[in-house]
């Protein structure tokens, strides 16, 4: 870093900044868990049970996007024939058996196959579900009580839930690829005019962090130029915020601040004939300053020229 560039300065690690690249898709499964609160209107015994299941289900498969909904049937399915596997160990196995080594093997007769199974590429969640929920519903103790009712209850409140938890997906359908990936684009084009404004931080480190958050949950349905779009916005961005930082030491006047308001105005053709003027002042001079600020001038003017619908987009006009 230090041959590279000389002028940065290391990045200060004072602490961890949560960011979120959209927050939409978050308060749409937030909405699928909130849907579940019908069992508390029901005053079901086993309501609470069924809506920690149908939450786990929704948070689990949710980031699935258009695979959730498939995802969470085959959930379903899995705690269905889970259930039924631990009511035929607990009530027709386990009774019949008094030692330890007896208990392992009757549930290995379960277990060691459903781990099989999510070995192999053939419905791996219905596998998933049943190594997963089959210990709960058999719920082993030491001291062993079979008590049909509280099984079925706890059982048709697993099931429940987990089913319900899949109809959510169908009735509060994942957000689309092409619409994330709209919104992710307009997110960052409004964060660079508010950077340009100076309404958020603007160090390098934050901006880069914002917008590649942005990045590695861009579907993978997106478009070549819109992915080039989001990278141009990250990289007019970091070259803002180093023009910012020199601005003092470079003196470079009202021409910075002329460019940064009409990138704020989403005005990429008068941000670019502002950014020619600052560069020919700062090509008179030959400090290494002047010339690191000069290739971030250059890095702007090309992202403008070549993404300047991007830029324009929901300008005012």
């Amino acid at each position: 870093m230090i041959l590279a560039d000389p002028v940065r300065p290391a990045p200060r690690h004072g602490g961890v900044r949560l960011r979120v690249p959209d927050w939409l898709p978050s308060l749409v499964n937030a909405g699928r868990a909130f849907a579940e609160l019908f069992w508390i209107v029901t005053e079901w015994p086993s309501g609470a049970t069924a809506v920690t299941w149908a939450a786990i289900v929704v948070i689990v498969n949710a980031p699935r996007a258009e695979q959730a909904y498939a995802a969470a049937v085959s959930s379903t399915v899995g705690t269905s024939l889970a259930a039924a596997l631990a009511g035929i160990i607990a009530f027709a196995v386990l009774p019949n058996l008094e030692t330890f080594a007896a208990f392992s093997l009757a549930i290995g007769l379960v277990l060691v196959p459903a781990g099989a199974g999510m070995a192999q590429p053939w419905q791996p969640a219905i596998f998933t579900a049943i190594a997963s929920f089959f210990p709960p519903l058999l719920a082993p103790a030491n001291q062993m009580t079979y008590d049909t009712q509280q099984f079925y209850n706890t059982t048709l409140a697993i099931i429940g839930g987990s089913g319900v938890a899949a109809l959510s997906f169908r009735l509060i359908p994942p957000l689309s690829p092409a619409f994330r990936t709209r919104r992710l684009l307009a997110l960052t084009l409004r964060d660079l005019r508010r950077l340009a404004a100076g309404q958020i931080p603007s160090t390098p480190e934050d901006w880069e962090g914002r917008v590649y958050g942005r990045l590695s949950v861009l579907p993978d349905e997106a478009l070549p130029l819109q992915r080039s779009q989001l990278v141009a916005a990250l990289s007019v961005g970091t070259e803002i915020s180093k023009l910012r930082r020199n601005a003092r030491p470079l003196d470079l006047g009202s021409e910075l601040g002329d460019a940064l308001e009409a990138v704020a105005r989403g005005d990429s053709v008068t941000a670019t004939s502002r950014l020619t003027h600052l560069d020919a002042e700062l090509a008179v001079r030959e400090s290494a300053e002047a010339l690191h600020a000069r290739g971030s001038v250059l890095a702007m003017s090309e992202a403008f020229t070549q993404h300047a619908a991007y830029f324009d987009d929901g300008a005012p006009r």
